[in-house]
């Protein structure tokens, strides 16, 4: 116990002590992608496979906008063991410059009490990523008749790599705690632990490692209702990422044959944008809209407008039919 509030007072330190110097690829329903978030939360879900997709899009009103693709799936095995497969797909700037990357994630509950409120998930992945850009897409000085700009015009560039792909792994953790009120999720992880070089040339170019730590607690009150407020920092290289904020849940409707939930939320990404979100829950199915309304420097050129994200998940939970350790016979034997 003295440990979990040593972490929440440490992640409410960071309020104080951060700023966001650049981004790298994120989430803002980054609790809609668990998988990118934490290779321990494979697995970590009431049913036997679930399914998520996510997609984002940003900075359309600036320039060629940045697109983000995701798509993932996990099973749970035994309440115990969670394997995962995670693919995304980044696409930016006026070069097309793409990274896909699809990761291998497995992971391992720990009960550590008797009765199951204290659980530790521990997680590792393996992944490939492979980075690509189209020089043909872009502009040079020498492409600039004196005038004006000339694309028929030679670049008089050579390039002669275009592509790079490499291994990478990670490591994760979460620790979660159900008190008699609340619920505690505290989680941690580490991507690119090996630093795969990904230069295009011979320059030994390491790309940096990506930590990914976030702190949800889950407050249910008056029956219907629920408080959800979370924190998640992500640092790799000199770029920072806080992004603080609360979801608020009603449960509309909760039956054996149907379940109806909706959801909205508001988040501040630090020095960068204010995002609003809502959601629903219908049956099995999981529906989420966010926007991030820009706040930095950039919003000369945005106009304050950010970026739209979607996510979809889907949980498949199989009939099981009761076990049966006796019969009774029938009257007529």
């Amino acid at each position: 116990m003295r440990i979990l509030l040593l972490n929440i007072c440490f992640f409410l330190s960071l309020l104080c002590s951060f700023t966001l110097n650049g981004q790298d690829i994120h989430w803002s329903q980054f609790n809609a992608n668990p998988q990118f978030l934490n290779p321990a939360n494979s697995g970590r879900f009431d049913g036997d496979y679930r399914f998520i997709a996510n997609r984002r899009n940003q900075w359309r009103s600036v320039t060629e906008p940045f697109t983000t693709t995701s798509f993932s799936a996990d099973k749970t095995f035994n309440n115990s063991v969670g394997l995962g497969i995670l693919f995304f797909d980044d696409v930016a700037g006026d070069g097309k410059f793409r990274t896909n990357e699809i990761n291998l994630n497995a992971s391992y509950r720990f009960n550590l009490t008797k009765d199951s409120s204290t659980t530790l998930h521990i997680g590792s992945n393996l992944g490939i990523n492979h980075r690509q850009i189209n020089w043909d897409l872009l502009s040079f000085d020498n492409q600039y008749n004196g005038i004006t700009y000339d694309p028929t015009l030679t670049s008089n560039e050579q390039f002669t790599n275009q592509k790079k792909t490499n291994l990478t792994f990670g490591f994760g953790a979460v620790l979660l705690n159900e008190f008699k009120k609340f619920k505690v999720e505290l989680s941690t992880g580490l991507f690119n632990l090996n630093r795969p070089n990904q230069g295009f040339y011979n320059d030994n170019v390491k790309r940096d490692i990506r930590s990914s730590n976030a702190l949800q607690i889950i407050y249910p009150f008056l029956q219907k209702f629920e408080l959800q407020p979370s924190i998640q920092y992500q640092a790799q290289g000199k770029y920072h990422s806080l992004l603080i904020g609360a979801n608020f849940k009603y449960q509309f409707k909760k039956t054996s044959l149907k379940y109806i939930a909706f959801y909205s939320g508001g988040w501040l990404r630090n020095n960068d944008a204010f995002i609003f979100s809502l959601g629903a829950d219908y049956q099995n199915w999981f529906f989420g809209l966010s926007y991030d309304i820009n706040t930095s420097t950039l919003i000369q050129a945005s106009n304050y407008r950010g970026g739209a994200e979607f996510a979809i998940r889907y949980i498949l939970k199989r009939f099981k039919p009761e076990k049966i350790s006796y019969r009774i016979c029938p009257d007529y034997i």
